[in-house]
């Protein structure tokens, strides 16, 4: 079954039926549904070259990722968040654009990519402070929704993020509580508004609880696995190390855990550990019991949003900015307990 068949045993015009499929106002409510009701009947699947031409879209939505910050956005949270947003455009009929830009080229790409028309719009991952990329996308008119925030960004922009500053505020609060007050923060690079936040909200409940900030107990660096073991060994050899560790993210704790079991301390006994879980498909944090006690939110989950979020812009350029703000839930695992008592 074809677009013409369809429209023949419809006793519509080609034009009427693919705007019905495609959910263009100016198609009746009844007439959408019987077109829709025929569409399953015979098992018509519109080619994506036929619903380009009919939308006068490409189809596709882009996410450009810069050389010097592969590492930093391509790890499993980038993954679960593609499988996520990927699962909202394959059922609206989009594909998805993923491009690896050299250094210093993202505006030409991105100018590129408006004027040959190859995306109808972009997301944009790991946003920095203060993004040169939001008011270039707005000032060329590519619709865009932002993963995260830019602090620095005063014009209204359409955002999805996660609490950061009142996650780590939290979980450091815990920390406290169990009676730690030398508590090391192993962040990712904080010119990136998700660890400025989390920074942030780290010193806020240090100052709370009038511990004094101690700026050798913090880490700034690319997370990964080897980042948060060198960053262990290092703060357990000062002459007062900490008695409780808060990484942003679950690669950096696995690295924290392999620190520690190599100087015989036992995780939640010795020393605690909170990280930043992202509920990610491929690197799950224990089953039953959590390894580790962690601020958890769903990256995959992010990604189907901020992916519906851009489609209902792409189709109503006039709709105002979208921001969802997410709170993160701190799940208790076998990382944490009381500090030790000194003797």
């Amino acid at each position: 079954m074809n677009l013409r068949r369809l429209a023949e045993t419809l006793n519509l015009s080609q034009t009427t039926v693919s705007r019905a499929l495609n959910g263009y106002s100016d198609v009746s409510e009844a007439t959408r549904l019987r077109v829709q009701k025929a569409a399953t009947l015979h098992n018509y699947r519109p080619s994506m070259r036929a619903k380009s031409l009919a939308t006068g879209r490409a189809m596709t939505i882009g996410h450009i990722i810069p050389v010097t910050s592969r590492h930093e956005m391509v790890n499993p949270v980038f993954g679960d968040f593609i499988a996520g947003a990927g699962e909202t455009y394959s059922a609206q009929g989009y594909d998805m654009l993923l491009k690896l830009v050299p250094d210093g080229d993202e505006e030409r790409v991105y100018r590129d990519l408006k004027s040959r028309g190859t995306v109808d719009g972009i997301i944009i991952h790991g946003p920095r402070m203060d993004d040169s990329r939001i008011p270039l996308l707005k000032e060329i008119g590519l619709p865009f929704v932002v993963h995260g925030r830019a602090s620095d960004v005063e014009d209204g922009y359409s955002w999805l993020d996660v609490n950061n500053k009142s996650a780590f505020e939290r979980a450091t609060k815990f920390l406290i509580d169990l009676g730690h007050t030398r508590i090391a923060l192993i962040n990712g690079l904080e010119n990136m508004d998700f660890a400025h936040r989390r920074r942030n909200g780290y010193v806020h409940a240090l100052s709370d609880a009038q511990i004094t900030i101690d700026p050798t107990l913090m880490r700034s660096e690319e997370m990964t696995e080897v980042y948060g073991y060198r960053s262990t060994q290092e703060l357990l050899a000062l002459p007062a190390p900490p008695t409780a560790f808060l990484t942003s993210s679950m690669m950096v704790a696995i690295g924290v855990r392999r620190a520690l079991e190599d100087t015989a301390l036992k995780m939640g006994r010795d020393v605690s550990v909170i990280t930043h879980d992202d509920d990610l498909s491929y690197l799950k944090n224990g089953e039953g019991v959590p390894i580790f006690t962690a601020t958890r939110s769903s990256v995959r989950d992010a990604g189907r949003e901020c992916a519906d979020m851009l489609l209902k812009r792409i189709k109503d350029p006039t709709l105002p900015p979208f921001t969802r703000l997410l709170e993160v839930d701190l799940t208790l695992g076998r990382s944490t307990g009381p500090a030790p008592i000194k003797g």
